[in-house]
């Protein structure tokens, strides 16, 4: 009895910790679910979830709830911080992203060897993916944060949970859904915030699991080549202002302190990415 109460809180402490992928730009829910050594798990249930429902539902459900609790406590201190120390704190988020690419470089090739389609599928999401996030709010609109919004808001979280290194809250902010989602969280608003967003990410698990196993699996290298045009045109963006983004990040009224802190917080980051991944490549 003893042992299943600490595997339960062990379980319940590894959902906490996964709840950083889900708010912290530049820090992917998949990384750290592989660097607890729970992702494979996790991905083969949601590929064939009525294989041993109940089992796996039993062992995730600790999860689900630590992640709660997570994302409730680390939201108020995030929200407070980009508040008061944009630019700082989104430097510090690049450079975590930055840190973490040279992991995803060696994965891309891990199991084969880069060819010129994979290149090409790299410097298209890189340049017109880019382009694409840039103008999207501008081409779409700004998508509100009402229960629709926080339904694509939580089937990206899900994304970056299935895709180790896809960090959603990149996305979020160019799209204007990471400070209204935050606020919901810092607020518990279970039907307007948790609700949507639970409910897109149960969606887009059972909708793009099984194709993400079969990617992954037979299209390894173009997939990892898709994921890094991704990341680093979403990274690029996230410290670039934006016009047609409510949430872009601005320069103005900027203080030489403010520029050495931000430097420092962008080595800082890349430190901690690089670490990160030193993690994920031991525990994976």
């Amino acid at each position: 009895m003893q042992n299943k109460q600490e595997n339960f809180f062990i379980r319940f402490f590894k959902g906490v910790i996964i709840a950083l992928g889900f708010i912290l730009p530049g820090v992917s829910g998949g990384v750290l679910a592989a660097i607890l050594g729970i992702y494979e798990r996790l991905l083969h249930f949601m590929a064939h979830i009525r294989q041993n429902f109940k089992t796996d539902f039993m062992y995730f459900l600790p999860v689900g709830i630590g992640g709660i609790v997570g994302i409730g406590l680390l939201s108020k201190p995030l929200e407070f911080l980009l508040q008061h120390y944009q630019v700082i704190v989104l430097w510090g988020f690049a450079g975590a992203i930055i840190g973490t690419i040279p992991s995803l470089v060696r994965a891309s090739t891990s199991r084969s060897r880069r060819d010129m389609v994979d290149v090409l599928w790299f410097f298209f999401m890189l340049i017109f993916g880019g382009l694409f996030l840039f103008f999207m709010s501008k081409i779409f609109g700004t998508i509100p944060a009402n229960f629709i919004g926080f339904v694509i808001a939580g089937m990206l979280i899900a994304l970056g949970v299935l895709v180790p290194g896809l960090s959603p809250s990149n996305l979020l902010l160019i799209l204007g859904l990471y400070t209204p989602m935050l606020t919901g969280f810092k607020n518990f608003d279970i039907t307007g915030v948790f609700l949507p967003i639970a409910l897109g990410g149960i969606i887009a698990m059972v909708l793009f699991s099984k194709g993400m196993e079969f990617l992954i699996e037979h299209h390894h290298s173009r997939v990892y080549h898709f994921i890094l045009g991704i990341v680093l045109a979403s990274t690029i963006l996230i410290l670039i202002p934006n016009p047609y983004s409510t949430e872009t990040i601005s320069y103005s009224g900027i203080t030489p302190l403010t520029i050495i802190l931000s430097l420092i917080a962008f080595i800082a980051g890349v430190v901690l990415g690089l670490w990160m991944s030193s993690l994920e490549n031991k525990y994976k």
